[in-house]
């Protein structure tokens, strides 16, 4: 089988020919359908986000299951999936008690196998969960993987495993954003615009999309923004007091994982107000706030990791919402290629031009 290996930093990916175990006991054999070419993915790539190489990356994934191994009750070959690269162990305190986000046993799953060979009889690590879907096929833990209904269209269901579950969880898991309320996303790409979608799906009031770049605002009004603006021409802060009688917005997203940013988002929040981080920045990196305002002020300052969500149930959800026509996940693949693309798509994604890449493999 093909796959795309992560083995420097900033390099591109070389496609080569691998081989790949057979499911031992507890372990599923996947062949992926689709990948979505994630920012994380990029941050794995250029060391934002400590993943080091040589390792295949790739972690926004849907497929069918291949076979089984001993042990493994939950699925069937044929089995249609999404993997989650925070796998739920559904036994530590975190799954216990709902924050199965933060699993304490996801990295020892996700990193304990390699079960991945290159020719030369060398093995290579996966990515994050195990799922390395920038491989044609996988083999991970079932702690890795959500069974999904076979009618939905595997496509969609690969940018549930990631971008879309981040975005829109953030919004009404990770924030609960109420009705009628004011929302200013700063930052839409594929996550940021899952914001704006989850915002429209809370019901609420004003959605102010943020960003740079033209073709953004326009897809972020698309896809359920009330106003958008571009920074580099109007003062966001003036704005957002304008549009909600001088307070600031009930919440505020910051959805690109730059410092500046998280502060910015922290600002344009009134008193009482959200501040929700999504994007994540370089791991080194510090935000500095005013200690004394966090406190007078009373607001509160939201990590989200995966949108909060916890995925056994919610993936689900989310295909619910797209069922019924409140979450459009089709509108957001720009471009279906193929494996041997996917260098340029990391160019297509830095360079703003695609709200998502999806490799489809035959």
């Amino acid at each position: 089988m093909k796959a795309a290996l992560f083995l420097e930093q900033l390099k591109p990916m070389p496609i080569e020919e691998i081989d790949l175990d057979p499911p031992g006991p507890g372990e599923v054999h996947v062949k992926w359908s689709a990948t979505g070419v994630c920012h994380s993915d990029v941050s794995f790539w250029n060391g934002n986000i400590p993943v080091p190489p040589p390792c295949i990356i790739g972690h926004e994934g849907a497929g069918k299951v291949v076979s089984v191994g001993p042990g493994v009750k939950d699925f069937v070959a044929g089995d249609h999936v999404i993997g989650t690269f925070v796998p739920t162990c559904g036994e530590c305190f975190y799954c216990k008690n709902g924050q199965a986000y933060v699993c304490a046993k996801a990295l020892e799953i996700g990193f304990g196998r390699m079960p991945f060979i290159r020719k030369d009889g060398s093995r290579i690590m996966p990515g994050p969960g195990g799922l390395s879907t920038f491989a044609e096929e996988s083999v991970c833990s079932p702690a890795a993987l959500v069974k999904i209904p076979k009618d939905f269209d595997l496509v969609e269901a690969s940018l549930i495993g990631c971008g879309v579950t981040t975005g829109v969880g953030s919004a009404l898991w990770a924030a609960k954003v109420k009705p009628g309320s004011t929302a200013v996303v700063i930052g839409c790409g594929g996550v940021g615009l899952s914001v704006v979608q989850g915002c429209r799906i809370a019901k609420a009031g004003k959605i102010i999309a943020v960003d740079l770049n033209p073709e953004k605002r326009k897809a972020a009004e698309k896809f359920g923004a009330t106003h958008s603006v571009d920074p580099s021409e109007t003062d966001l802060a003036e704005y957002v007091r304008g549009q909600t009688e001088g307070r600031g917005a009930d919440y505020g997203f910051e959805v690109v994982g730059n410092p500046k940013l998280q502060r910015q988002a922290y600002d344009i929040t009134r008193p009482g107000g959200a501040v929700v981080w999504v994007g994540v920045p370089n791991i080194a990196s510090e935000v500095t706030l005013p200690g004394a305002l966090v406190v007078l002020e009373n607001k509160s300052i939201i990590g989200t990791i995966y949108g909060s969500a916890n995925v056994r149930t919610d993936f689900v959800k989310l295909i619910e919402f797209v069922k019924k026509g409140d979450l459009n996940v089709k509108g957001m693949v720009s471009r279906r290629l193929a494996l041997e693309e996917v260098n340029d798509s990391f160019r297509a994604m830095l360079e703003g031009e695609v709200i998502r890449s999806v490799i489809v493999y035959s």
